[in-house]
């Protein structure tokens, strides 16, 4: 029983990798690529930063749960 749980362990800390991973591909590297592009930069500097932010929380997560 005991293998089983460090099985879910390993799972739901690579998702929570995983959804780091998504969160930094969409807003931090979107918002970088469109902040290029537009002149109204302020919007997308509040998004990579929300992005990052969320980015650095489910790290934590992630790596709290496979260190555990």
């Amino acid at each position: 029983m005991k293998e089983n749980t460090g099985i879910g362990r390993e799972t739901l800390g690579k998702f929570f990798y995983d959804l780091a991973k998504i969160v930094f591909t969409g807003l931090v590297v979107g918002g970088v690529i469109s902040a290029v592009d537009e002149q109204e930069r302020l919007g997308y500097i509040v998004l990579i930063s929300i992005g990052v932010i969320i980015t650095g929380i489910f790290v934590f997560i992630g790596y709290e749960i496979l260190n555990s």
